[in-house]
Formats: C-alpha cells, structure tokens, sequence
C-alpha cells in the first residue's frame, strides 16, 4: 500500500510486500489445520486445553450476568481482546428462542468445546417449574452499539443524492419570520402534497458534498438530522396578484408544520422525508471479508475538523468493497512530513535552509464499527480510539496493526 497516498484522485493502493506473504502464511496455515495438521501453537493450545484461535482477553472471566445498558461490543470485549471475534465463539443453543439475542439477568459462560473457547448463554430465571413466555419486548435485548448515540442517523437519511437535494420537499419559511426554527416553532414547507394532519417528517441539512478521493467521483451529500416536525394543516400559498399589490392569487399547497424536537437549528431549505419510528435492524460484530481493503476517512460528521470516541466517521469504501453493517476497522493516523535539519554527515550543526524531509509513521489510532453501508461509502462509529482522527487518515482490516503500540502497515 503507498502510505504517501494524498486525498486526490487517481491515486493507487497497494500493500506491503510482506503483509501480503503474512496474509499468505496464515492462509497456508489455516489450510494445514483444516487437513488436520495443526501448527505448533495450535497444537500446544490443544494439549492445555485452550485453543488459540480466537485471542481470548487475558482476564477473560468464566461468567458474566449482562447488566442493563451494555452493548455487544462492549460484552465481547470482555471475552476477547479484539470484539469482532465474537461470533467465532458465541454457541447458538437451538433450544432458546432467538439465541442471538442477549437480555440484562442473562448469565454467560465462558466453556471450552475440543479446546476451542465458546460461550453459551443461561437466560435469566431459566429455573422454574412451569413453562413460561418472556414478556420483555424485543427492544430490551442488547444491541451491538450504543444506538442512543445514534439516533440522529439510524432510521434518518444520511447520504442524500443530487435528486434528493433538488426535488425533496424543503422548508421555505417560518411563523414570526423566524430566521431558525427549534422545538415548538412552527414552519412551511413546499411540495409535501396534502399529507394528513399529524403525519411526521424528518427534516434534514443538507451537509457537506462526499467524493471519493480516488476518482473525484460525487458520492452525494451529507444529510444532518435537524428536527421532527408534526403537520397542523395544508394550505394554500397566497402571492401578490400581477397588476396590484391588494389583489392575490392562490399557488400551490403549503403544509403547516410544528417542530417536536431538534437535533440542530432549522433553516429555509431543508429537506424533509417521512420520519421512520423504528431505530433500525441490528448487526453482528465482525471483520470484512476483504483482508487486503484498504481506504480513507474522507469525512467527520457534524462538520468538526477531528473525531474521537463515539464520533461518526465517512469513509469511502461500501458494499462494492464487501463491506457489510457491523464490519469493525483500523483507523491509521496520517504521518506528518517533518524537516530533518541534522542529516549531514560531514558537519551535523551546520545551517542548511534546504532540510531533507522525512515523513513519520502511519500510526492506529482507532477502531470504527460501521452501522450504515452503501455502495461506495459507509458510516461507521468510533468505539475506541487512542489519538485525533482526521479527514484523509487511512483505514483498513482491523488486523493490521497493533492498538497498544500503534505499529506502522504502511511505506511508501
């Protein structure tokens, strides 16, 4: 891969030699063991009784009861030191209902089957006397992420298209010649039809314009969740009549609309789109397919200039890539380019104003979980991070590099 690669288009990627011949060897290996002739350490893990091949946390304990307001990958981190194994050891038992589900009082055991790791699940009061139903809904299970954190995106538009932008009903005023609209203030938008009083839409900003940096491609717009709004009514717009200011002439229906809650200000122009009430299907932790995927963060959400923890992140790379929902990434920080004063061989301190430029590592910086894949572009959210990210940081296989140390993956 050219870890010099600039936000551009028509740049190339390419991996590094020797990650490839590791990718190799580890296919080779994996190979060796599906025929039966387990490598040195696997075979070592089998005589303890404790397989290697998922990296089990250090302190993994033995049981964990699930308590109200974790998540799946917090869960998984307590087992294993990199969560997107989780589904390489979770034992699906065909006797519960939804097995893949996990409620708060469920109990989970860490056991080992022909020394590979696995854990189970013992659904709270699982001891009783007569048959009995769970009564808690589907919503009380654990989700993968914290979705309160994203609810602003999930279920809501987030990467809006050249048609979106030009046709999708908008705001074209507001009650008391307010300039921004919040919770309560009332507004008019544009070419909603006759929808029925109460009827609920999403009113989105239109953000800022995605390209991929490779081809300089347009891959569409951000869409910031800005309010839900109610309909009060449909109405007429009314506009000066062509020969006297007192004579008026009716246009098109205006819908009259009251904001229920915001998420920023509202402004002329924003688009609206029928609100959805559900906050969107859940996934499972894992890694993409792709060993060798390789690209850019080429946003931060919000319009801040750096991300941390629990930020949102574009990247330019979707299903086209294999990516899938729940696909966990490295996140490599850009090497700065830096001027070398003291390469001189024959005087170290002498003065030079031509320094030769040295470019430090690509260093991992942090992990995103992606939650929404489009074709050539997903959302993903930061869940744990080590340093700023920044527009144009590379990501990649969460594989590649190490979080504790932050080794490099990429020269030039």
């Amino acid at each position: 891969m050219d870890r010099n690669l600039p936000v551009t288009p028509n740049d190339s990627y390419r991996l590094v030699p020797w990650i490839r011949a590791g990718v190799l060897a580890l296919a080779v290996a994996g190979f060796g063991l599906a025929m039966g002739t387990p490598t040195p350490a696997a075979a070592a893990a089998e005589v303890s009784g404790r397989s290697m091949s998922v990296p089990l946390a250090a302190d993994a304990p033995d049981t964990y009861v699930v308590k109200k307001g974790d998540t799946l990958w917090d869960i998984a981190g307590v087992f294993l030191k990199d969560p997107w194994y989780w589904p390489e050891i979770w034992y699906v038992n065909p006797a519960i209902e939804n097995p893949h589900l996990i409620y708060p009082g469920d109990v989970l055991n860490l056991t080992y089957v022909d020394g590979k790791p696995r854990v189970t699940v013992e659904r709270a009061g699982a001891v009783r006397l007569s048959p009995q139903v769970r009564s808690e809904p589907l919503s009380g299970a654990i989700r993968a992420i914290p979705y309160d954190l994203l609810m602003d995106f999930v279920g809501r538009p987030q990467l809006l298209d050249a048609k979106q932008v030009q046709k999708a009903p908008y705001v074209v005023g507001m009650r008391d010649r307010h300039i921004i609209g919040s919770t309560e203030n009332e507004l008019y938008a544009r070419d909603l039809g006759k929808p029925e009083p109460g009827s609920r839409y999403t009113v989105v900003n239109v953000g800022e314009e995605l390209r991929d940096p490779d081809d300089g491609d347009r891959l569409g717009y951000i869409g910031h969740y800005a309010a839900t709004a109610e309909v009060i009514q449909t109405t007429g717009a009314v506009v000066p009549g062509s020969d006297s200011i007192f004579k008026m002439k009716r246009e098109d229906e205006l819908t009259h609309l009251r904001v229920l809650d915001t998420g920023r200000e509202v402004l002329q122009g924003d688009k609206l789109f029928p609100a959805q009430v559900d906050i969107g299907e859940d996934f499972v932790l894992s890694a993409p397919s792709n060993n060798e995927l390789v690209g850019q963060v080429i946003a931060v959400v919000d319009g801040v200039y750096v991300a941390g923890k629990y930020q949102v992140l574009a990247i330019n790379r979707g299903k086209k890539h294999g990516l899938a929902p729940g696909n966990a990434l490295a996140v490599f920080y850009r090497g700065e380019v830096v001027r070398d004063r003291y390469s001189h061989d024959d005087d170290w301190m002498r003065y030079t104003a031509t320094y030769d430029k040295v470019r430090m590592p690509d260093e991992r910086s942090a992990t995103i979980l992606l939650f929404r894949v489009y074709d050539r572009m997903s959302y993903g959210l930061v869940v744990e991070s080590t340093q700023a990210i920044r527009r144009g940081d590379f990501i990649a296989h969460p594989s590649f590099g190490h979080r504790e140390a932050g080794r490099t993956d990429f020269i030039r």
